[in-house]
């Protein structure tokens, strides 16, 4: 079987599980006591919170391990708002950020604050100059992910916190799937991270806070981890996640190259080797693992099975699955097609070998949901060159399917208007147009869902 999900979680690094192990026998006792067994869990924390901070690139002091990732986020950007709260309540998130950043986003508009949400270009990047247009006198926090963790975009963090640092807003960072490539660079001022995604336990998170940022804790607090996150530490596993991130980036830089390698070939072979495919993200700026791409007229969640079937664990952005009717937000700010989407998120280690098999059973998996899915299409005839395609009631990739089998029964010039309640239809159209040459003129109000009118050019 081969893990192709590293981006998800990676799989335990040998030193963690070493360093675990060792620490369960050593770190079990309460770090607050000044007894033998206390001082020794204290120096074993301390010792992990110098290693982590190091690895950041801040003091000791402005690291708080948390219970998660998810916490961090949560925390740091809680936290900050309350801090500047007398600037005001104006927050700004980039379009394709991690839930966790959304979600706070959307509790603290459902609180009263108002949000800016930057957009996108089509490869998943932000710019400095959109950041800087959404900049007000009463911003008291903007956001912005290091690299993206669907498609692998690495963001421009340093220009960013430039243009925010020289109006005075704090930048936070979620640097959960970089953090293991190396540090982020530029003048950040919070950072979040969580231990799983670089080969550490679960269950750590870290947050660091920057001297001089205000910073008011939200929610009861205690002793603990200087009052910002509550609760007795988890040293065993802290200290596994500090060993861990210091082995992995002793092996970064040559790793970096070799899978950098695996994924241009991933990507440079996916669309010889399957027909009206579509590679996600940033060709270059990217982080070295990771390769996202969707196929038209594929279930996501078939082909995932597919390929699980194969001896292949991949990840999907696609709306196809049984856990969501929606496209994934990354994909759809980006404009780019989510039907059939695989990301492919190699670990550390990964053979060239496992690379090779991956792409020489893709093409047949990719071909067996398709014939599974290859139903005839309905459709009534409309007023002259116009061909009414009703899809309402099926769900992503049917409506795209069905399109691309009844384009042809139209003259040139003439359009099809294709009648759909799927929320991806809204995405997946356009994305079959663009791909496709055909030219997409707009979305219509029709009496039950939305008319999506193709023209057909060739």
């Amino acid at each position: 079987m081969s893990y192709f999900d590293a981006a998800s979680t990676a799989p335990l690094h040998p030193v963690a599980r070493q360093a675990l192990l060792a620490a369960l026998d050593e770190g079990w006792a309460d770090p607050a006591r000044l007894y033998r067994e206390g001082r020794r869990a204290r120096m074993l924390l301390d010792a992990a919170r110098e290693t982590v901070a190091e690895s950041v690139g801040c003091r000791a002091d402005e690291l708080t391990f948390t219970s998660s990732g998810t916490r961090a986020v949560h925390s740091g950007i809680a936290g900050a708002l309350a801090g500047r709260r007398r600037v005001g309540r104006h927050l700004i998130v980039s379009a394709v950020e991690h839930s966790s950043v959304l979600h706070s986003a959307e509790g603290h508009e459902a609180g009263g604050g108002s949000v800016t949400q930057v957009p996108v270009g089509r490869g998943g990047a932000v710019t400095a100059a959109s950041y800087e247009a959404a900049l007000r006198p009463d911003t008291a926090l903007a956001c912005l992910q290091s690299a993206n963790h669907e498609v692998g975009t690495e963001q421009p963090v340093a220009e960013v916190a430039e243009v925010c640092g020289a109006r005075g807003v704090p930048l936070l960072v979620d640097a959960a799937q970089s953090l293991g490539w190396d540090r982020v660079e530029g003048d950040w001022s919070l950072l979040a991270g969580s231990a799983h995604k670089w080969g550490g336990p679960s269950g750590v998170g870290l947050l660091a806070v920057r001297k001089g940022v205000r910073f008011a804790a939200q929610g009861p607090v205690d002793e603990r981890e200087s009052g910002r996150a509550a609760g007795f530490e988890n040293i065993p596993a802290i200290v596994a996640a500090a060993a861990s991130l210091r082995a992995v980036r002793a092996e970064a830089a040559a790793e970096a190259v070799r899978l950098r390698e695996l994924t241009r070939r991933i990507r440079a072979r996916v669309p010889e080797l399957v027909p009206d495919v579509e590679v996600a993200g940033e060709p270059e700026r990217r982080l070295p693992g990771i390769v996202t791409f969707s196929c038209l007229y594929v279930d996501g969640e078939t082909l995932l099975h597919e390929l699980d079937r194969a001896g292949f664990s991949v990840s999907s952005g696609s709306s196809c699955t049984s856990s969501t009717l929606t496209p994934s937000h990354v994909l759809k700010a980006m404009g780019v097609l989510s039907e059939g989407n695989v990301r492919v998120s190699l670990p550390f280690g990964t053979p060239e070998a496992d690379v090779e098999r991956f792409l020489s059973v893709l093409p047949g998996a990719v071909a067996a949901v398709r014939e599974k899915l290859g139903a005839p299409a309905p459709q009534t005839a409309a007023r002259p060159g116009e061909l009414v395609l009703d899809t309402l009631g099926k769900r992503c990739p049917l409506p795209v399917i069905e399109l691309a089998k009844v384009i042809g029964d139209v003259p040139v010039g003439g359009t099809v208007r294709v009648l759909a309640d799927d929320e991806a239809a809204r995405l997946d159209i356009p994305a079959w147009c663009g791909m496709r040459g055909q030219e997409y003129v707009g979305e219509e109000p029709a009496d039950e869902g939305s008319a999506y009118v193709v023209r057909r050019v060739s």
